[in-house]
């Protein structure tokens, strides 16, 4: 009787471990959608800027566009290469023996913090521009 309640809190164990595992995973592939867009999106800024300006000729300097454009692409890359690091270190965590929950710093807080500074640096670029 004891050795059957010693497998089935195993396999229940197991069971969890398996659950988590998935839930990692699910996360990688927000992340990866979370970067692809913002990779995407500035890509697509300073695509859309350049062809909006090229048949007009206008001479920007500063090209706000591009600095914001290249900025989001450099936030998609940190997020994903941040997303990584964060899914092996959870890995990690999930193939010990007992797992313990410890609070990790928020990437999403990160990525909010990042876009919170690129949204000021464009306001204020725009701003001083006109």
């Amino acid at each position: 009787m004891e050795e059957k309640e010693q497998s089935s809190g195993a396999i229940t164990v197991e069971l969890a471990k398996k659950r988590n595992r998935d839930a990692a995973e699910r996360t990688l592939m927000a992340w990866i959608r979370t970067s692809l867009s913002l990779i995407s999106f500035g890509f697509g800024i300073d695509r859309i800027v350049s062809a909006l300006k090229a048949p007009l000729s206008l001479q920007n300097p500063i090209r706000l566009s591009r600095i914001l454009g290249l900025s989001f692409i450099a936030l998609g890359i940190f997020a994903l290469f941040m997303a990584i690091i964060q899914h092996r270190a959870e890995l990690k965590r999930i193939r010990r023996v007992v797992y313990t929950y410890t609070p990790n710093i928020s990437l999403s807080v990160i990525v909010a913090i990042g876009l919170i500074a690129i949204g000021l640096a464009a306001f204020i670029g725009i701003l001083l521009s006109y």
